[in-house]
């Protein structure tokens, strides 16, 4: 269920004043290292074991198990079979904005299949609970003897730990939480805690196939038309068909493929012969561990290797090696460390280190995030008839994944959970997404649910200021088929703190990727498989992980898809190089108006500031570089005070057509009616015609300034030829200034002495030949 904003949503970035690590424990000068957040208050329960419970049971043992109340708020360790001495070890923790009581129960039950016998309780007063912060050690727990309900002593003990603490604890992430009473089952309790993850370590493995020996294909009647397929996990390239048709066949061409360690695939080589158009007989394979890999840090060459080639034969259904085969494969095979893997666009990637950590420089600060909170949530779903949103937040920037806990059934939900990144490049961009977790069921209660977005952010650390605490609200807005919406607003505190301000000035001068890139560079082409398999190695480790991280939460985090084809986009962009092309054409204009005298002060000025400049042209380049550094100083009052966030208007998203949007939110390939699609062909090829006709204007123009040399047309280079020789006897007897005075009078002359006619040089040049007539 989607919630429609209102029409006139606002979609800017608020500057906020959060009372920022503190709260009511601040006066008692207890500090913690949560200074990023809000200080939240929790009650602490540690149940951490019993002994000597009285048998309950007929059989004379007991199925015990603790309960920890606390107001309305109920919360149950596991029971043990048949134990006297059970050992939990669990926490629970109590929000205590929520906390009415002033008493805490906790009592240990027998599990029974009609009513649970009570065994005893222990019952703490609230005021007399301790505090505790971080550094601190934790407190020891303690053993309680057990009582009945009218305070008499029972025979049973009960060791627990009960403190106030705050989000900082360490046993804030493990602890069950009352505002989650209502999930049930432990695997959907895991799927609501807090949880740090690391992608996997990727390398790119490179193949170079040489060349193989002595092949021996089926039919030896005929010239063997060889070509190499390797695979690795749901990777699969093949090289060409070689050039040489015989049983010793060359390539020397390589295969690029993501790994990631732990390396529990092998690469699987197989030689094939291309019998027939769709059929392919497999002359010999090979099964290579990662393992053993060499692995290469710089552009040295590796040293190659000869491979066995194993034929196999298909014996009662199992695959045999064949004996006494001879055939073998040269190849050089290597794990490029020196090549950063991009998973991430390189826009706004968050790390740009190669993957060998030898090759890793220092870091140069330390990134500090606090996510706050969330207000004005859209309800993404409904439950028991009424709708809710049970929202969570991931945040990525390097390997390091972050997801804070979920909040349940809350528009307006409050983490407070702080998170450090080291940084190694200020040129990256940190990514934080809501979402809306749909797995609150545990196990397969949920089917194929999906977890929701709600929204994103990205913030650029190089247009942060150091040391210095950004509290700002950012507007959540994601693009839906119906049009940009606003699903809420999130609550961050972001802090860059940098560590050698001389280090991160050097990174400015030093190459945005690790060398291997330029000195070895990668296709457009490959980047973009290898980018696409590195991303759907990630999201599948990471949804592997307890909690999982989910394939389509890490899709959105990694922009997987952001490539495809949308008239939106190419507005956007076509817009953005027309506000880059701005500043000359405004130049443009305002040079126009100089040499029509539109305002005579003016140019008079500049008739002087000229003069000055050829009379002494060592002053060009200096007064140059002085105009930038006054523009630069004049515009420092009006720096950017807030980082830069989502734009609807330079995105194109808040006037978007309707049909634009369908179109982008479209599969691939496409799943729309053929009326729809051939509108949408008919559309881009007229798009497609005005572009060809620039193209086309455009290499006009080159080819008529290559035709001024190449007596195309006879007369026309004949008079540019003579015009030259003038041209370069005039130049070489008058002195360059007084050329170049002429010359800058004539363009300034006043509007009396030109014509609207076009100059003789331009219509020279309209008149050159060009391909054009050889067009078909």
């Amino acid at each position: 269920m989607m919630h429609r904003p209102p029409p006139h949503d606002d979609f800017s970035l608020k500057e906020t004043k959060p009372h920022l690590g503190g709260s009511k424990m601040t006066g008692d000068k207890l500090t913690s290292t949560y200074d990023l957040v809000e200080q939240m208050q929790y009650l602490y329960v540690r149940v951490v074991k019993a002994r000597e419970l009285p048998a309950k049971d007929v059989t004379g043992s007991c199925d015990p198990y603790a309960e920890v109340r606390l107001g309305n708020y109920k919360g149950t360790t596991r029971h043990f079979e048949k134990k006297s001495n059970p050992e939990w070890n669990q926490v629970f923790a109590f929000s205590r904005d929520r906390i009415q009581a002033t008493t805490l129960e906790v009592s240990v039950k027998d599990k029974d299949m009609i009513k649970d016998d009570f065994m005893g309780w222990v019952l703490f007063d609230l005021t007399e609970v301790p505090k505790r912060v971080p550094p601190d050690s934790p407190l020891a727990p303690q053993w309680y003897r057990l009582e009945d309900r009218k305070g008499n002593k029972l025979k049973g003990e009960l060791m627990l730990a009960v403190w106030w603490g705050t989000q900082a604890d360490e046993a804030f992430p493990e602890a069950w939480h009352s505002d989650a009473a209502t999930v049930g089952g432990s695997d959907a309790l895991a799927n609501i805690r807090s949880k740090v993850y690391l992608s996997p370590k990727l390398w790119y493995l490179r193949v170079n196939v040489i060349e193989a020996q002595d092949l021996i294909p089926h039919d030896r009647t005929r010239f063997p038309e060889v070509f190499v397929k390797a695979a690795l996990g749901h990777q699969t390239l093949r090289t060409r068909i070689s050039m040489s048709k015989t049983i010793n066949p060359m390539w020397n061409e390589d295969l690029m493929f993501v790994a990631a360690e732990p390396f529990d695939e092998h690469l699987i080589l197989s030689v094939e012969d291309r019998v027939a158009p769709n059929k392919d007989e497999v002359l010999g394979m090979c099964a290579i561990p990662l393992q053993y890999v060499d692995r290469r840090l710089d552009h040295k060459a590796i040293n190659t290797r000869w491979f066995n080639l194993e034929k196999h034969v298909m014996i009662d259904g199992e695959k045999r090696k064949e004996v006494k085969f001879a055939s073998r494969i040269h190849m050089r095979i290597c794990l490029e460390g020196g090549y950063h893997v991009l998973d991430e666009s390189t826009h706004y990637s968050s790390d740009l280190r190669p993957t060998a950590k030898q090759l890793w420089k220092n870091s140069i600060g330390v990134l500090e995030v606090g996510i706050l909170s969330a207000h004005g949530l859209s309800p993404m779903k409904t439950k028991d008839g009424r709708a809710t949103t049970d929202a969570y937040c991931v945040a990525k920037y390097g390997t390091k994944w972050v997801r804070t806990r979920t909040i349940i059934d809350s528009f307006m939900p409050k983490w407070n959970e702080q998170y450090t990144w080291e940084v190694f490049d200020p040129c990256t961009v940190i990514t934080i997404g809501v979402f809306d977790n749909c797995h609150l069921q545990g196990g397969d209660k949920n089917g194929g649910a999906r977890d929701s977005r709600i929204g994103k952010v990205r913030i650029r650390l190089s247009t942060l200021e150091t040391d210095r605490v950004y509290t700002h609200s950012y507007p959540l807005l994601v693009l839906h088929p119906t049009g940009v919406k606003k699903m809420g607003e999130i609550h961050l505190a972001v802090r860059f703190t940098c560590s050698s301000l001389l280090n991160m000035m050097h990174m400015y001068s030093q190459p945005l990727l690790p060398k291997m890139h330029y000195i070895h560079p990668l296709t457009v082409a490959q980047l973009d498989s290898l980018r696409h398999q590195a991303t759907q190695i990630v999201s599948m480790r990471l949804s592997r992980a307890e909690p999982p991280l989910r394939k389509e939460v890490v899709e959105y985090m990694l922009d997987v898809g952001s490539h495809m084809w949308s008239m939106r986009r190419s507005k956007a962009n076509f817009f953005r190089i027309m506000g880059v092309l701005g500043g000359l054409i405004a130049v443009g204009k305002w040079f126009d108006q100089i040499c029509n005298w539109k305002n005579p002060i003016t140019t008079v000025l500049i008739h002087i500031l000229f003069l000055i400049l050829v009379l002494y042209p060592e002053l060009i380049l200096p007064t140059i570089f002085l105009y930038l550094f006054l523009i630069g100083v004049w515009y420092y009052r009006w720096r950017p005070k807030n980082p830069p966030h989502m734009d609807t208007r330079l995105s194109c998203a808040d006037n978007a057509h309707p049909d634009e949007l369908d179109e982008e939110f479209d599969t691939f390939p496409t799943s729309r009616p053929p009326d729809i699609i051939r509108m949408r062909y008919d559309r881009l090829r007229s798009i497609s015609g005005r572009i060809q006709t620039v193209v086309g204007d455009l290499a006009t123009q080159g080819e008529r300034l290559q035709s001024l040399l190449s007596w195309r047309d006879p007369r026309a280079t004949a008079l540019f030829v003579i015009f030259c020789l003038i041209a370069a006897i005039v130049l070489y007897v008058t002195p360059f200034q007084i050329v170049a005075l002429l010359t800058g009078f004539y363009v300034l002359r006043h509007p009396r002495f030109r014509h609207k006619l076009p100059s003789v040089p331009l219509n020279f040049f309209r008149r050159l030949p060009a391909r054009t007539d050889c067009m078909l």
